[in-house]
């Protein structure tokens, strides 16, 4: 009968550089109880391959924006025998692609090409610090990696339009914090509606994160796809309400009775959703800021009341 090969071994030095962190790093995981103590071997510390397992673990739960005390959480209820599969299977599912679309690679020369022929060293570092380029590590300023092509490519068409590019990277933050608030809401409403009773334990069972992450698939293109639906509706009826306008003879009729679009904070938004729940937030900041602009309108006439005497 063949004898069965034995566990691979690492010293602490071995253990850095198979798993990517370094001897100090795996020195304060220990001392935080995020890594099992290793075996002694007369003086030396000895790992295995569950070492290394659960460095990679931990390595791939921070990529993903976990806090050290969340993945502590999480590999305590492991280790106590919950189960962590479920809920790395819908950490996996929450992080994974929202799109099919997939990231490209253009060369400076080609993006330059793209949008002028001209360098603009300016537009650059704006579009890398909006993520719509990203620096590639050894290839700076000769290629860049394109998250969204579909997004590069509408820039190129306004551009090529004629919209400068300051109007466009302006367009796109103030269309980024509307576009970010309505995926708030949407998953203020799903949590509140649908994943609230998976989510009743910290962290949640096993069994749970498994039903949860089956139910983020299912979900997954809702968002998308209602808001294609309601973006093609508006831009019919505002785009045909527009041309009119612009088709008349006469000069169009100044209203101040529409409702106009304001970008908020996201951090008032969270503060108000606080005070009166996501429902009232509309109506609480409107009722704030007539009562804001009522208060400055008696100052004044008080002030200028005082000033006349």
């Amino acid at each position: 009968m063949a004898e069965q090969s034995a566990q691979p071994e690492y010293r602490i030095e071995d253990l850095a550089h198979h798993s990517g962190a370094t001897v100090r790093t795996i020195r304060a995981y220990q001392d935080r109880g995020l890594l099992p103590r290793p075996e002694r071997r007369g003086r030396s510390n000895v790992y295995g391959d569950a070492h290394l397992a659960r460095l990679r673990q931990i390595a791939d739960l921070l990529d993903r924006g976990y806090t050290l005390a969340s993945i502590k959480e999480l590999l305590e209820a492991w280790d106590t025998g919950r189960g962590l599969g479920g809920v790395l299977g819908l950490v996996a599912e929450v992080h994974g692609p929202w799109t099919d679309e997939e990231a490209d690679r253009i060369s400076r020369a080609e993006l330059d090409a793209r949008f002028g022929g001209t360098p603009d060293e300016e537009a650059i570092r704006e579009a890398v610090e909006l993520g719509v380029l990203e620096r590639l590590p050894g290839r700076e300023g000769e290629e860049y990696l394109v998250p969204s092509p579909q997004e590069l490519a509408v820039a190129a068409e306004l551009y090529a339009a004629g919209v400068p590019l300051a109007a466009i990277t302006g367009h796109l933050r103030e269309l980024r914090d509307q576009v970010e608030h309505i995926a708030s809401r949407f998953l203020e409403f799903t949590t509140e509606h649908v994943f609230a009773r998976y989510l009743e334990h910290r962290p949640p069972t096993d069994a749970d994160a498994t039903e949860a992450a089956t139910m983020v698939r299912r979900l997954r293109p809702l968002a998308q796809q209602t808001v294609d639906a309601e973006l093609a509706r508006a831009m019919r009826l505002l785009a045909t309400r527009h041309l009119q306008i612009h088709l008349s003879p006469d000069p169009p009729v100044e209203r101040d009775d529409q409702p106009r679009a304001v970008s908020l904070p996201a951090g008032t938004i969270r503060a108000v959703q606080s005070l009166v729940g996501a429902e009232g937030v509309e109506a609480f900041i409107a009722a704030a800021t007539e009562r804001e602009v009522s208060k400055r309108t008696l100052d004044a006439l008080a002030a200028g009341r005082h000033k006349g005497e």
